[in-house]
Protein backbone atom coordinates (compact mmCIF):
# COMPACT_ATOMS: atom_id res chain seq x y z
CA UNK A 1 0.00 0.00 0.00
CA UNK A 2 1.73 3.59 -1.19
CA UNK A 3 1.40 6.48 1.40
CA UNK A 4 -1.11 8.35 -0.73
CA UNK A 5 -3.68 5.22 -0.21
CA UNK A 6 -4.01 5.98 3.95
CA UNK A 7 -6.30 7.77 4.77
CA UNK A 8 -5.72 10.71 6.56
CA UNK A 9 -7.80 11.87 9.53
CA UNK A 10 -9.71 14.94 9.61
CA UNK A 11 -11.04 15.32 13.30
CA UNK A 12 -9.31 13.64 16.27
CA UNK A 13 -10.98 13.42 18.98
CA UNK A 14 -9.44 12.82 22.92
CA UNK A 15 -11.16 10.69 25.18
CA UNK A 16 -9.62 11.83 28.68
CA UNK A 17 -10.89 11.49 32.21
CA UNK A 18 -9.46 14.49 33.87
CA UNK A 19 -6.69 12.76 35.35
CA UNK A 20 -2.72 13.56 35.91
CA UNK A 21 -2.06 10.74 33.16
CA UNK A 22 -4.72 12.63 30.75
CA UNK A 23 -2.04 14.90 29.32
CA UNK A 24 -0.14 11.40 28.31
CA UNK A 25 -3.52 10.83 25.60
CA UNK A 26 -3.93 14.51 24.72
CA UNK A 27 0.06 14.41 23.65
CA UNK A 28 -1.16 11.61 21.34
CA UNK A 29 -3.69 13.38 19.82
CA UNK A 30 -1.89 16.42 19.33
CA UNK A 31 0.69 14.84 17.32
CA UNK A 32 -2.07 12.52 15.84
CA UNK A 33 -4.00 15.84 14.82
CA UNK A 34 -1.01 17.77 13.92
CA UNK A 35 0.41 15.13 11.53
CA UNK A 36 -3.00 14.98 9.61
CA UNK A 37 -3.92 18.31 9.62
CA UNK A 38 -6.89 17.54 11.93
CA UNK A 39 -9.32 19.19 13.89
CA UNK A 40 -8.70 18.21 17.58
CA UNK A 41 -11.74 17.69 20.09
CA UNK A 42 -11.93 16.44 24.01
CA UNK A 43 -14.39 15.13 25.78
CA UNK A 44 -14.67 13.90 29.37
CA UNK A 45 -17.63 11.93 30.68
CA UNK A 46 -18.83 12.16 34.23
CA UNK A 47 -21.19 9.44 35.43
CA UNK A 48 -24.54 10.14 37.26
CA UNK A 49 -24.06 9.43 41.12
CA UNK A 50 -26.91 7.04 40.23
CA UNK A 51 -24.62 4.74 37.77
CA UNK A 52 -21.25 5.55 40.77
CA UNK A 53 -23.71 3.91 43.69
CA UNK A 54 -25.35 1.64 41.08
CA UNK A 55 -26.05 -0.60 44.60
CA UNK A 56 -26.99 1.81 46.92
CA UNK A 57 -30.80 3.13 46.84
CA UNK A 58 -29.69 7.09 46.17
CA UNK A 59 -33.58 8.06 45.81
CA UNK A 60 -33.62 9.56 50.22
CA UNK A 61 -30.71 12.00 48.08
CA UNK A 62 -32.33 13.28 44.94
CA UNK A 63 -32.18 16.55 45.66
CA UNK A 64 -28.49 16.59 46.62
CA UNK A 65 -27.33 14.08 43.93
CA UNK A 66 -28.85 16.35 41.52
CA UNK A 67 -26.68 19.09 43.27
CA UNK A 68 -23.68 17.17 43.05
CA UNK A 69 -24.09 16.16 39.75
CA UNK A 70 -24.44 19.80 38.84
CA UNK A 71 -21.17 20.95 40.45
CA UNK A 72 -19.46 17.59 39.09
CA UNK A 73 -20.02 18.81 36.23
CA UNK A 74 -19.44 22.42 36.42
CA UNK A 75 -16.09 21.40 37.66
CA UNK A 76 -15.21 18.96 35.03
CA UNK A 77 -15.71 21.47 32.23
CA UNK A 78 -13.82 23.91 33.85
CA UNK A 79 -10.84 21.80 34.37
CA UNK A 80 -11.53 20.00 30.52
CA UNK A 81 -11.62 23.97 29.12
CA UNK A 82 -8.52 24.55 31.31
CA UNK A 83 -6.64 21.03 29.60
CA UNK A 84 -7.90 21.54 26.41
CA UNK A 85 -6.32 25.51 26.26
CA UNK A 86 -2.81 24.00 26.80
CA UNK A 87 -3.50 21.67 24.06
CA UNK A 88 -4.70 24.62 21.55
CA UNK A 89 -8.29 23.46 21.61
CA UNK A 90 -11.21 26.03 21.19
CA UNK A 91 -13.40 25.84 24.35
CA UNK A 92 -16.02 24.89 22.08
CA UNK A 93 -14.32 21.86 21.10
CA UNK A 94 -14.25 20.66 24.69
CA UNK A 95 -17.16 18.49 25.77
CA UNK A 96 -17.94 17.63 29.47
CA UNK A 97 -20.88 15.09 29.29
CA UNK A 98 -22.96 13.90 32.32
CA UNK A 99 -23.58 10.36 31.16
CA UNK A 100 -22.10 6.88 30.50
CA UNK A 101 -18.62 7.19 29.38
CA UNK A 102 -18.46 4.60 26.25
CA UNK A 103 -21.80 5.05 24.71
CA UNK A 104 -21.49 9.10 24.95
CA UNK A 105 -17.74 8.94 23.73
CA UNK A 106 -18.77 6.84 20.70
CA UNK A 107 -22.38 9.01 20.32
CA UNK A 108 -20.58 12.02 20.69
CA UNK A 109 -17.38 10.81 17.97
CA UNK A 110 -20.61 10.30 15.60
CA UNK A 111 -22.44 13.71 16.04
CA UNK A 112 -18.81 15.29 15.00
CA UNK A 113 -17.76 13.55 11.98
CA UNK A 114 -14.46 12.07 14.25
CA UNK A 115 -12.53 9.61 12.61
CA UNK A 116 -10.08 8.71 14.81
CA UNK A 117 -10.84 8.21 18.84
CA UNK A 118 -8.08 8.60 21.07
CA UNK A 119 -8.39 6.71 24.66
CA UNK A 120 -5.93 6.10 27.35
CA UNK A 121 -5.86 2.13 29.15
CA UNK A 122 -5.24 1.02 32.75
CA UNK A 123 -5.75 3.77 34.92
CA UNK A 124 -5.48 3.04 38.43
CA UNK A 125 -7.24 5.38 40.55
CA UNK A 126 -10.40 8.30 40.73
CA UNK A 127 -12.22 7.94 37.57
CA UNK A 128 -8.94 6.03 36.41
CA UNK A 129 -10.62 2.97 37.07
CA UNK A 130 -12.98 2.90 34.77
CA UNK A 131 -10.69 4.22 31.63
CA UNK A 132 -9.60 0.93 30.80
CA UNK A 133 -13.01 -0.76 30.65
CA UNK A 134 -14.03 2.68 28.64
CA UNK A 135 -11.61 2.02 26.32
CA UNK A 136 -12.98 -1.63 25.97
CA UNK A 137 -16.31 -0.98 25.93
CA UNK A 138 -15.39 2.07 23.22
CA UNK A 139 -14.18 -0.29 20.83
CA UNK A 140 -17.56 -2.33 20.78
CA UNK A 141 -19.44 -1.42 18.03
CA UNK A 142 -17.18 1.62 16.72
CA UNK A 143 -17.26 2.84 13.69
CA UNK A 144 -14.15 4.78 13.66
CA UNK A 145 -10.32 4.30 14.15
CA UNK A 146 -9.59 3.94 18.22
CA UNK A 147 -6.32 4.36 19.15
CA UNK A 148 -5.33 2.98 23.06
CA UNK A 149 -2.87 4.97 24.39
CA UNK A 150 -1.25 3.31 27.39
CA UNK A 151 -0.47 5.94 30.08
CA UNK A 152 2.04 5.82 32.45
CA UNK A 153 2.24 6.45 35.96
CA UNK A 154 4.21 8.56 38.54
CA UNK A 155 4.01 6.34 41.34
Amino acid sequence: MGKDSVMAYKHVLAAVDLSEESAQVLDKARAQADQAGAKLSVVSVVKPLTQVYGGIDVAPLAGSAVSFEEQAIEQAEKQLRELAARYGVAAEDAHAILGAPAHDIRELAGQLGVDLIVIGTHGRHGLGLLLGSTASAVLHGVERDVLAVRVHFDD
